[in-house]
């Protein structure tokens, strides 16, 4: 087994990028507390029978799975997290403008929170912060309707009485043509393509990495295990992401700079 690249290796590709297009997926969020899905601690792993609940005709169908997710939305980590390092060094770069866009698979609005741009910030698979009528399409904001949730365990919509669910991509779910259409976009036409805290087996999202690959474009990957495209890959890094990603892009940062005079 190789080595994985130190930074000093990896930064030289960063540096002369103009235009870094990011992928985040849930391993970016665990040192704010937020466990991912599929790692060695994520939510499937320990519990596999919660992927259920995750399903769109079940949710539709059964509503004792509604009121069981509801009571796990208001309890999601989401609401207390906070930014982490790993965060704050994308929403660095991004002040630098050199972020082409950050495509998340999360949900928990954190890369906005850190100071990203909210324009730059692709979310193909949703959010939690705002809830979705599935028949008439109305979204509100998901904390008005946590508050209902002593009296309605399952709240409806009060624009048409319809099945509520959080604004996020369920199991069965099509993705918004329009969010995947700017994800492609942003893979498709960026200097560097940066896959971070993601396993890179989801797709279409995980495709997205082929479209840069296919373009003569480097990829760089920040992820704990072993993904699809690592031999793809122009680097790859193991580190921890809260310690790789402040190191790597601010040793970029710092090459890219000219010499003071």
């Amino acid at each position: 087994m190789t080595a994985a690249p130190r930074h000093a290796d990896v930064a030289p590709i960063l540096a002369v990028a103009d235009r870094v297009t990011v992928l985040t997926g849930a391993g970016i969020s665990t040192d704010s507390g937020i466990p991912d899905f599929r790692g060695p601690q994520g939510l499937w792993t320990r519990d596999p029978g919660a992927a259920a609940m995750f399903d769109l005709d079940t949710y539709m169908s059964d509503v004792n799975v509604r009121r069981q997710v509801w009571q796990m939305r208001r309890a999601h980590p989401a609401w207390t997290a906070e930014p982490n390092a790993g965060h704050r060094a994308l929403a660095e770069l991004d002040r630098a403008g050199r972020l082409r866009g950050l495509i998340t698979q999360n949900v928990d609005g954190l890369h906005q929170a850190a100071g990203t741009d909210p324009r730059h910030v692709i979310e193909v698979h949703g959010t939690v912060h705002q809830v979705a009528c599935m028949s008439c399409g109305a979204r509100t904001p998901t904390p008005g309707v946590l508050a209902r949730l002593d009296e309605e365990p399952d709240p409806r919509c009060t624009a048409c009485g319809g099945i509520q669910k959080a604004d996020t991509i369920s199991f069965g779910q099509r993705l918004r043509a329009d969010v995947l259409d700017a994800a492609v976009e942003a893979a498709g036409d960026c200097d560097v393509f940066l896959a971070v805290g993601t396993s890179l087996t989801v797709h279409p999202v995980a495709g997205l990495c082929g479209i840069a690959l296919d373009n003569g474009t480097p990829l760089v990957i920040v992820n704990a295990e072993p993904t699809p495209y690592d031999e793809a890959a122009a680097a790859v890094l193991r580190d921890p992401i809260g310690e790789a990603l402040p190191a790597l892009l601010g040793s970029a940062q710092e090459r890219a700079e000219p010499p003071e005079e």
